[in-house]
């Protein structure tokens, strides 16, 4: 098989990093001397945040009131790293990248620079459902309510555009997963939709 691109994209707490590394794993299965180029973003914001610069107490105002963190960061945490890190021969699985429309471009101009043509995996749930999960985790940037509806209020003004711009899109193929199943149910999904 030839290196393949997936990149995860939903909701907060909808489940796609658990999914993404869940392909991950079925991948070093599969491919046991291939390589995996594994990507999230969010634990790169989270760490950002809490550091002690300038620019890192700018990023912790954004994201105390749950709003998007600006285009240019998320570019630069993933071109960084893929600059860095990409040999050109492994898999690729990005987690919670394109979470606008402005960075989708840019990622599709990275996507035609290293010539691939994305799976997109959107696990697809309810508001409602993403916020019960969120709530129910637990995680300290789940507790705030006021941010926890920023994140939820962004995704719907800047990631669902994002959603029809990969589908009208033909470097891409996006996968419509149900992701208000369990854990088992959405992978199997996911697989049977890869042809796996």
């Amino acid at each position: 098989m030839s290196p393949q691109t997936f990149v995860f994209v939903g909701q907060s707490g909808c489940g796609k990093g658990t999914q993404a590394e869940l392909l991950q794993k079925v991948l070093k299965e599969k491919y046991p001397d291939g390589d995996i180029f594994y990507l999230e973003t969010g634990e790169n914001f989270r760490r950002f945040v809490g550091g002690d610069t300038y620019s890192n107490k700018l990023a912790k105002v954004i994201s105390d009131k749950g709003d998007l963190q600006p285009a240019f960061l998320a570019v630069y945490f993933w071109a960084d790293v893929m600059l860095n890190g990409i040999k050109g021969n492994e898999h690729i699985i990005f987690d919670g990248i394109c979470r606008r429309l402005e960075e989708t471009e840019v990622f599709t101009s990275a996507m035609e620079f290293y010539d691939r043509k994305p799976v997109v995996v959107y696990v697809n749930v309810s508001r409602k459902w993403s916020e019960e999960r969120l709530l129910a985790r637990g995680r300290f940037d789940d507790k705030n309510a006021e941010q926890l509806k920023g994140r939820l209020d962004w995704f719907e003004k800047h990631t669902v555009p994002v959603l029809e711009y990969f589908k009208n899109n033909d470097r891409y193929t996006l996968l419509d997963i149900n992701g208000e199943q369990t854990i088992e149910a959405v992978h199997k999904e996911i697989m049977e939709k890869l042809g796996w």
